[in-house]
C-alpha cells in the first residue's frame, strides 16, 4: 500500500505552534510510518518526518509573508498530482481545492473534511461527490448533500500529554482567539466563577482581541501567554482546573478539549456541533447552553475524576485508533478502485 499524504503548508507539518491540519496530519502520517506503511508526505520542505517528504514549497506561507498562498498551494498540488500514478491512494487533507484536480487521474482520493469554512466552498465537494471520497471528523460536521465513506475522529499522541491528578487554580481558555472559539465568554464566566483565567492561542482576530479581550487581561486575574508550543501547552492543560470552551459555532471536532482531557482536564463547553461526541456529561467535562451555566458547572469541577477524564481519550482518541481507522478506510477504497477497474476490463 503505497499512500501520499497532501497537507497543508500555511504551516509546518508538524506545526510549531499552531497547525491543527498540520499537526493532524503528521500524527496520522507518522503513526503510519510506524506501521511499515510506504508514506510519502507532500509538506513543506522545513516538515519533519519518518516518512519519505517531498517539497515544492520551501517554507509555510503563514511564516513567510514573500510567499504567495495562491502560487505556492497551486505548485505544491501539481507536485503531487503529475506524480498521482506512484501512488495507491492520495489522502487529501489540504481542503477542496485539490479535488479540482482528482478527474486527471485514476488514482483514488480520499479527503478528509476537516471541516466547512464557508457553505460556499460546497459546489466543489458536490461536483466531486461520488467521484471521490469523503471522511468526515465527526458525525455532527456531515453535510446532508454529500455521501461519506466514513467517520474518523481525531486522535493525538497521548505520550506527549502529561497526565495531572492535581491541577492548580485557575482556569483555562486555548484556542484561536475569534468570536467563534469564545475567549470573550471565557472571560465572562471566569469573572463569574470569581477563578483566575488564562488565555492561550494564536490572535486570528485581532480586533476581536482589543476591543473585547485585551481591556480585561489585568496579568493577574486574566493574563494572555499567547501562541503555546508542545511544551507550554502540556503545562498549561494539565495545570488548569478546566478547559473552557465556549463556542460560537458547530465546532467540526475541537482538538484541544481531547488534549485537555489527556491530561486529566475537564471541559466546559457549550453543546453545539461535535461536543456531545466528545464530552460525556458529568463524566469528562459538561456540556452547557451559556455563561450562566457555565458558572454553574465550573462549581462542580469535584463531580469529575480526572482520571475518567484520561481514560476516556486512552480509548477513543488515540492515535494508534486513529491509524486503524484510516488503514480500515484506505483498504476499503482500494479494494473498491479495484473492483472499478475490475468491471471495464474487456
Amino acid at each position: 500500500m503505497k499512500i501520499a499524504m497532501l497537507s497543508p503548508i500555511a504551516w509546518r507539518t508538524p506545526p510549531l505552534g499552531y497547525g491543527p491540519w498540520e499537526r493532524v496530519v503528521s500524527l496520522l502520517t507518522e503513526g503510519l510510518a510506524v506501521r511499515g506503511i510506504d508514506v510519502t508526505l507532500f509538506a513543506t520542505a522545513d516538515s519533519v518526518t519518518q516518512a519519505k517528504l517531498h517539497a515544492i514549497a520551501p517554507r509555510p506561507y503563514e511564516e513567510d509573508k514573500t510567499l504567495d498562498p495562491k502560487v505556492w498551494e497551486c505548485l505544491h498540488i501539481s507536485e503531487l498530482f503529475e506524480r498521482a500514478g506512484d501512488f495507491d491512494l492520495i489522502h487529501n487533507n489540504f481542503d477542496f481545492l485539490p479535488l479540482t484536480y482528482s478527474g486527471l487521474t485514476d488514482t483514488p482520493v480520499l479527503t478528509t473534511i476537516h471541516g466547512f469554512s464557508s457553505p460556499k466552498i460546497l459546489p466543489v465537494y458536490r461536483k466531486y461527490n461520488q467521484k471521490t471520497y469523503y471522511v468526515s471528523i465527526s458525525n455532527a460536521d456531515r453535510s446532508p448533500e454529500l455521501d461519506y465513506i466514513d467517520s474518523v475522529y481525531y486522535g493525538i499522541d497521548l505520550e506527549n500529554f502529561t497526565f495531572q491528578e492535581t491541577p492548580e487554580d485557575y482556569l483555562l481558555f486555548f484556542g484561536r482567539i475569534h468570536h467563534d472559539k469564545g475567549a470573550a465568554e471565557a472571560i465572562q464566566i471566569a469573572r463569574q466563577t470569581g477563578m483566575k483565567l488564562i488565555l492561550a492561542g494564536v490572535i486570528q482576530d485581532l480586533d476581536y482581541y482589543r476591543s473585547v479581550v485585551e481591556p480585561h487581561l489585568d496579568g493577574v486575574r486574566a493574563r494572555y501567554v499567547g501562541v503555546a508550543g508542545p511544551e507550554m501547552r502540556d503545562k498549561l492543560l494539565g495545570g488548569a482546573r478546566a478547559l473552557l470552551h465556549p463556542i460560537n459555532f458547530n465546532e467540526p471536532f475541537g482538538l484541544s478539549v481531547v488534549e485537555a482531557g489527556a491530561c486529566g482536564t475537564p471541559v466546559v463547553a457549550f453543546n453545539r456541533g461535535s461536543m456531545p461526541e466528545i464530552i460525556d456529561n458529568w463524566i469528562n467535562g459538561f456540556l452547557v447552553s451559556d455563561v450562566c451555566s457555565a458558572v454553574e458547572a465550573v462549581s462542580s469541577l469535584d463531580a469529575i475524576a480526572r482520571r475518567k477524564c484520561r481514560q476516556i481519550v486512552q480509548e477513543r482518541f488515540s492515535r494508534a485508533r486513529m491509524v486503524e481507522d484510516y488503514l480500515g478506510v484506505y483498504q476499503k477504497i482500494i479494494n473498491k478502485n479495484k473492483f472499478k477497474a475490475g468491471e471495464t476490463l474487456p
